[in-house]
């Protein structure tokens, strides 16, 4: 027996909002939308939730890039902020839109 992760979903208020901002973000097409769910392909998804966030995540997403300006400054036009400063010249912590933690990190 295997067990493997077979994808990541972030919780949603906003569902169309939110899935527009990791869409943009990421460069990842819609693959899938129902009413409480869309796909940005085979691994990431998006669930809608009535609960806004409370607390800081437990886990989250790593995001690679060998553009770290560009990648934070994308980010920031599509609405995230920044959670602190840069962390020994090699990734910083963001929030998206809805408060989801997630880190851009160099390549």
């Amino acid at each position: 027996m295997s067990i493997r992760v077979g994808g990541v979903v972030i919780d949603a208020n906003d569902l169309d909002g939110l899935a527009g901002f990791w869409s943009r973000l990421l460069e990842r097409d819609i693959t899938r939308r129902e009413d409480d769910w869309i796909s940005l392909g085979p691994d990431l998804a998006l669930q809608r939730v009535p609960e806004p966030k409370a607390v800081k995540n437990r886990i989250h997403l790593d995001l690679v890039t060998d553009d770290f300006a560009a990648a934070v400054a994308r980010a920031a036009a599509l609405g995230a902020t920044p959670v602190g400063e840069m962390h020994e010249d090699l990734w910083q912590v963001w929030r998206d839109p809805e408060g989801n933690e997630f880190c851009v990190c160099v390549s």
